[in-house]
This record gives structure tokens, sequence and C-alpha cells, in this order.
């Protein structure tokens, strides 16, 4: 059976370092990093791992056509949806002065049908994915227009994943909470 994990929590909670410690003694993972650069300590972690267990990992940078990403991985890591939820609302609304109630809409609702062929591909394959994501609504309403446009998709976003998924926790301060699943 299929596992979907989903992992939120605030900036350097530990997610990322969880993640890739769930899957440390596993060959073969995909490791999608939705931004340019990885992180130093989270390279730093995989290769170790690699090394002495005598796994590869495939690590993707830059990631985008998550779907075909995973193909013929058992094993893959999301990270991190609020930078992939950034990216695409950058493309469908360059101009966040523009945006509007519908088009926010239209938004969450193409990242969830994106992130929903990614499930369903990984179910497909009786797999495992951890997707992880920043819990950004522990602090006030920002000021910033674009900051309250994303604050309000990524909210929505991680309510809607959250819900599909098999387990969810929570990262605070280094120490993961199973609070479903």
């Amino acid at each position: 059976m299929a596992k979907i994990a989903f992992i939120t929590g605030g900036a350097s909670s530990g997610k990322s370092r969880w993640a890739v410690n769930c899957f440390e003694s596993c060959d073969d993972v995909m490791y999608m990093y939705i931004a340019d650069d990885l992180d130093k300590e989270i390279a730093g972690r995989i290769e170790y791992n690699c090394k002495n267990r005598g796994i590869e990992w495939v690590i993707k940078t830059g990631a985008d056509n998550l779907v075909e990403l995973v193909e013929g991985h058992k094993f893959s890591i999301l990270d991190n949806l609020g930078a992939y939820v950034n990216r695409r609302i950058n493309e469908k609304c360059p101009d966040i002065s523009t945006m509007t109630e519908e088009s926010r809409r239209e938004i969450e609702q193409y990242i969830i049908d994106e992130i929903i062929k990614l499930i369903d591909s990984i179910k497909d394959m009786n797999g495992n994915l951890l997707i992880i994501s920043t819990e950004l609504n522990y602090c006030p309403i920002p000021k910033d227009l674009d900051q309250r446009w994303f604050r309000e998709i990524m909210g929505n976003i991680n309510q809607r994943i959250a819900n599909m998924c098999t387990e969810v926790y929570l990262a605070a301060s280094g120490i993961v909470f199973k609070i479903k699943g």
C-alpha cells in the first residue's frame, strides 16, 4: 500500500533532516528539491548516508515536472512545497498586484491538481512520498500584498494536501510530532 506523508513546520524546524532520515537506508530515492541549490547540510547528510550504506539517491534541484521525476522510484521526497507554490504563483500571476480572488482560486486548483497527479503516480507504483511544506499561519497577517496572497494560497494548499495524505507530521524546534495516521 502506498504511503503518502506530509510534514509541515516553521523555517529551520528540522523537516528536511527528518525526511532524509526516514529514507536514509533506502536505495534509489528521488529527492526533488524545488530551489536551485540544495542546502549544504542536507546534501552532506544524503552523501554520508549513501556512502556509508552503499546506496544511491537521485537528487534533482530546480525540480519542476514532478510526475516524470518520480517515475521508477519507490521512494520520493518533495522538498519544499512552499517553493513549488511560489514558482507557480509567479508563473500564473507575475504581477501580484493584479491577482483577484478568482485568479487565486485558479492558481490553488492548478497546484492541487499537480500534486494530485504526483500522489496518483506514487499510488500507481505502490511507492512512498514525503511532502515537505512550511507552516505559515503562526505569524501575523503580513502588510505586504504579495506575502498576504502567498500566505493565503499556501495555507489553503497545505490544508488540502494534508487531508489527502495518509500521515501528517508537525516539526517544531527539531522535534517531529505525528498528528495524523
